[in-house]
């Protein structure tokens, strides 16, 4: 018996959606260079979630929901 991959849900407020997209980023204040936090978005919210993050500076890239990186969160 295989144990199932939790459901991947946007990180937009009140969105269940399923993800498609993960938004790497960083606050260069609070994290190391290297450090990449994550926030899932579904294809409704990714316009939203990547302006909200580069406004602050804060985003570094924008992946497949299901390609983020090892030590990523």
């Amino acid at each position: 018996m295989t144990a199932e991959a939790p459901a991947l849900i946007c990180s937009a407020k009140g969105c269940r959606g399923a993800a498609a997209h993960a938004l790497l980023w960083n606050n260069p204040s609070l994290h190391t260079e290297e450090r990449r936090k994550v926030w899932l978005a579904c294809d409704e919210h990714r316009e939203h979630l990547e302006e909200f993050l580069t406004l602050r500076g804060f985003l570094r890239e924008t992946v497949d929901a299901h390609a983020i990186p090892e030590g990523a969160g």
